[in-house]
């Protein structure tokens, strides 16, 4: 049996009592963007079109099975700098600090939000694996679609980051865009001065080269 089967389908998975995981109101989250490029965005802004290649992307593509812009959206982020870090330029393993106009936000929740907690026996217990963190993306975006649809008030996926040591990270989905603050805690180009020395810092730890 594969270790990342496709999904169960939405009807057997609310059967299965979620595994919930809160973030409390003023929880802080961290998130790398780009300003420009493919798909430019803002700092709080939930991502509208798609399904593209990122994992827990839970947009339904269209008849003719590409991206569009629709309801849901998501927006990616993490609990620390370095795995926004891992996760936005693993393709590369080099922290650009000028293509597309990366930035760096942390922002505090303004409400709490809840979410679907992956990185326990949950995985398990739905028919899947630890291996929805690190298999084919495509297979984890059809996880996606059906937890998604099987628990309406789950407003994201908390799951572990495959490139930083499953460190904790988490997928929002547009459930969650009410607990957005209206100005976020940290807010810098990465191509600014003053983060230069910390990103060298997380460079070294992740191994990876800064440009």
């Amino acid at each position: 049996m594969t270790k990342l089967p496709e999904p169960p389908g939405v009807a057997a998975l609310r059967d299965i009592a979620p595994q919930i995981l809160i973030l409390s109101a003023d929880t802080k989250l961290a998130r790398i963007y780009f300003a420009t490029g493919p798909h430019p965005s803002h700092w709080n802004q939930f991502r509208s079109f798609g399904p593209n290649a990122a994992r827990w992307d839970h947009h339904l593509p269209n008849a003719r099975s590409v991206a569009v812009e629709q309801s849901r959206a998501i927006f990616y982020c993490a609990p620390d700098v370095d795995t926004c870090a891992a996760e936005v330029f693993q393709a590369t393993r080099r922290i650009d600090r000028t293509r597309n106009a990366p930035g760096l936000v942390v922002i505090a929740l303004r409400e709490a939000v809840t979410l679907l907690d992956l990185r326990g026996t949950f995985a398990t217990k739905m028919g899947a694996s630890t291996a929805i963190h690190s298999g084919p993306r495509s297979r984890a975006r059809a996880w996606a679609r059906e937890l998604y649809d099987a628990y309406p008030d789950i407003q994201g996926l908390y799951y572990g980051s495959s490139m930083n040591g499953h460190a904790p990270a988490v997928a929002l989905n547009e459930r969650a865009q009410r607990a957005m603050p209206e100005q976020p805690q940290f807010h810098r180009a990465l191509n600014d001065d003053m983060l230069v020395e910390t990103l060298q810092q997380i460079a070294l730890r992740l191994s990876h080269g800064l440009r």
